[in-house]
């Protein structure tokens, strides 16, 4: 017989209301637990189900607080049951109720995983009522330590993940000043498939990349973080543009899970003493130019981001002249795909030129720091996507973005 109850005692108007979980196929012992709670006068609301199979919807889903479980149910006993009852609920405080010849059962519910045991025909009200009311707060207080362990976890995870996306720039002779900034798109999510770095190759040549892989959370992380290492390995083995990208590709193709996965890259090498930046665009957008002047969008040519043609693409070059003083931006989607504070319009290249016009003067790096606080005042919360910003300024720095 499945029945549902809720109960309020008169006597007692404050407090909290347990939800308790009655699971026992014996009538008259279910109604004697009945009985003792509305002893206790304590506030509740009672469930009751006489098998596990009748109460698995309530474990699933319905919020409760306790569960008050017989060891001898028709389709399961035992520690059996209490382990059963812990894997649908494993954040809920379990009683056991036991007999009276069950000397050690308790014990053993217990080392199964129960908060504790009363002894049926033992109980009265005062016990029953201490008994829950610890129960409870045990079993939220391991609650509260399993969360905080699994956010300790995570932000030891994202700090390894920060260290593979956002590494150490690795500048020898340069006098290049090296700006990066990343968030993730949700608050407490881990990295998600941006990355970026900057090397000093033996030629003295500046090299930067700036790319995106598909996708959020670890995966997508993971797969940045190998993108981001073999960049770096290559560029220092002496590979450039075309050659480079096609082994990047290479590389994402064999370490992808998802076939859908792709990535899109700028790839920068910076010459000072020529005074020109060689760009590789694959699926990406164009950096910005800051001089004296101000700040416009680079022209450059595109090629395929890497992973959607596998083996079919090219990357055609191109030479940008460079001032004698400048800085050069590259950035992630996530900059200019939130809202531009005007309902359903995207902010976009234009905007973020209106936007870094309106700038005040001040350091790289205060910058880069107000031009993403200003992106998401715009957007007004909604930031959704992860967001990499990499400045490389050189000369005296110009004042605006």
């Amino acid at each position: 017989m499945t029945e549902v109850m809720a109960v309020v005692p008169e006597a007692s108007s404050e407090g909290p209301v347990y939800r308790i979980l009655l699971i026992e196929d014996d009538p008259g012992d279910a109604l004697l637990v009945e009985e003792l709670l509305h002893d206790t006068g304590m506030r509740f609301a009672l469930t009751i189900r006489t098998s596990l199979a009748e109460a698995r919807a309530e474990l699933a889903g319905s919020p409760i607080d306790c569960v008050l479980l017989d060891l001898h149910l028709p389709d399961v006993s035992g520690v059996d049951a209490v382990t059963a009852v812990r894997g649908l609920a494993p954040h809920t405080a379990v009683i056991v109720l036991t007999g009276l010849s069950e000397d050690r059962a308790g014990t053993e519910a217990m080392a199964a995983g129960a908060q504790d045991y009363l002894v049926k025909g033992k109980v009265e009200a005062d016990l029953l009522r201490r008994t829950l009311r610890y129960a409870v707060y045990r079993s939220r207080t391991e609650r509260a330590s399993a969360e905080a362990q699994a956010t300790r976890l995570r932000a030891e995870e994202n700090a390894r993940l920060e260290r593979g996306l956002l590494p150490q720039p690795m500048l020898d002779t340069s006098t290049v000043k090296v700006t990066s900034r990343y968030l993730p798109g949700a608050e407490m999510a881990l990295l998600g498939g941006d990355f970026l770095d900057v090397v000093e190759g033996d030629d003295g040549l500046l090299h930067a990349v700036v790319g995106d892989v598909s996708g959020h959370g670890p995966d997508a992380a993971a797969l940045g973080v190998c993108l981001r290492i073999a960049w770096r390995s290559l560029v220092l083995g002496g590979h450039r543009g075309d050659d480079l990208l096609h082994l990047m590709e290479r590389l994402l193709i064999a370490e992808r899970d998802n076939q859908q996965l792709f990535a899109t890259c700028t790839l920068l090498t910076l010459d000072q003493r020529s005074g020109t930046a060689v760009l590789h665009l694959a699926g990406h957008h164009e950096p910005l130019l800051t001089t004296a002047e101000g700040t416009r969008e680079v022209s450059a040519e595109h090629g395929i981001a890497l992973g959607i043609v596998p083996g079919e693409c090219s990357w055609p070059s191109t030479v940008v002249p460079l001032p004698a003083a400048g800085a050069l931006t590259i950035y992630t989607d996530g900059l200019i795909e939130g809202h531009n504070g005007t309902k359903g319009e995207r902010l976009g290249v234009e905007g973020l030129l209106a936007l870094i016009g309106k700038l005040p003067s001040a350091d790289p790096a205060d910058q880069v720091d107000l031009l993403i606080k200003e992106t998401h005042a715009l957007n007004a919360g909604r930031h959704s996507d992860d967001l990499a910003v990499l400045r490389l300024d050189w000369g005296d720095r110009p004042t605006l973005l």
